[in-house]
């Protein structure tokens, strides 16, 4: 039995990019997911924060790059992200289009 993730915490934030941008013209949308989400739990999420049908789920993790402040070399944070397709109609408005 699963236990039911509040979809406030399954949806991080949306990414905006130019690329994103350009996908929305195809009625497509990034966000940064939580890690340990899977594509089913990132469809329900988006479909019940925005009151949209969701079609389809692409995920990727993200890997870190490394980074330099002058001395001291590091990484970026790894993070997931997920391209979630919706039916013809349907739009989000949190991309200001």
């Amino acid at each position: 039995m699963s236990i039911k993730k509040d979809p406030r915490q399954v949806i991080i934030r949306p990414v905006i990019t130019e690329r994103s941008y350009d996908l929305v013209n195809d009625n497509r949308y990034t966000f940064e997911v939580a890690k340990t989400a899977n594509k089913v739990e990132i469809g329900q999420a988006i479909e019940a924060i925005f009151n949209v049908k969701v079609i389809k789920v692409n995920t990727l993790n993200v890997k870190a790059k490394p980074k330099r402040v002058r001395y001291a070399k590091g990484l970026t944070r790894t993070w997931k992200k997920a391209i979630v397709t919706l039916a013809d109609g349907d739009t989000i408005e949190a991309f200001g289009l």
